[in-house]
């Protein structure tokens, strides 16, 4: 084999780790710099460089370039040969991606992010209630009546892990069941946030027993094909939820329940 040739060169130690191994190591790569990103460590209009990356996190050059072509694509980041990689502007990122969601809740806007999400939700969710009241059927109304009655089982007993799972499905559910294909993407979305309030300690652990009731009342409203209904309970969970957020911006602590 000629020594001058690509493949005669030794294989870095990434290089040689099993599949699983190196998508880690650029999943957490990439985390690490979308979090500084986002907290401003690393700030709008900061170059860095292919060098810099590959030195500081001790990763192959192929690594950094997914991590700079993620960043690209987040809106985060443009790469400019000779120049580097220019930190681009919060105006420019792609704020419904749930990476950058997850990014920006790790940090210090995490309050203002959830606020920002919780406004969306509030205009999105009541729409997707009413379309799941026209649309869903029987058998699939059925499971998300089923659905909501674990989920207010969880609640009572205040299990975080499990009503997370569960109040994550649920509203997914009601986004599939709307029939909306583009409202039943955004279930990463409302994914994230809930995740959010739930691992940095933004929800009481016994859930408000309005809130539980609350859910339930929307399934059911789905199930009967009552989309007015639908919608408003709907909005009054998205309601509840800003009240209590309003009480975290004043306090900077979670609700308790009554």
């Amino acid at each position: 084999m000629h020594p001058g040739r690509a493949d005669s060169a030794p294989r870095s130690d990434e290089e040689t780790q099993p599949r699983g191994a190196a998508v880690a190591r650029h999943d957490f790569v990439i985390d690490i710099v979308g979090q500084e990103i986002c907290s401003e460590t690393l700030e709008a209009g900061r170059v860095i460089t292919g060098d810099w990356l590959e030195e500081r996190f001790s990763v192959s050059r192929s690594v950094v370039r997914e991590v700079v072509r993620v960043l690209e694509t987040l809106g985060m980041a443009e790469s400019r040969r000779r120049v580097g990689v220019t930190i681009l502007p919060r105006h420019r990122w792609n704020l419904f991606d749930p990476r950058v969601i997850r990014w920006q809740l790790a940090g210090a806007n995490r309050i203002p992010q959830l606020r920002a999400l919780t406004e969306l939700r509030s205009a999105i969710e009541p729409t997707a209630a009413r379309l799941a009241a026209e649309h869903a059927t029987p058998q699939q109304a059925s499971e998300l009546v089923a659905l909501g009655a674990r989920l207010f089982a969880s609640g009572k007993e205040g299990d975080s892990e499990s009503f997370l799972e569960l109040d994550k499905h649920f509203h997914g559910m009601v986004l599939e069941l709307s029939g909306n294909e583009m409202f039943a993407q955004l279930h990463g979305l409302i994914d994230e946030v809930l995740i959010g309030r739930t691992h940095y300690g933004l929800m009481p652990r016994y859930p408000h027993p309005e809130a539980l009731d609350l859910h339930l009342g929307l399934a059911s409203a789905i199930q009967q094909g009552r989309p007015e209904e639908a919608s408003a309970t709907a909005l009054a969970i998205m309601q509840r939820t800003l009240a209590e957020m309003a009480t975290i911006w004043e306090t900077g602590e979670a609700p308790t329940t009554e």
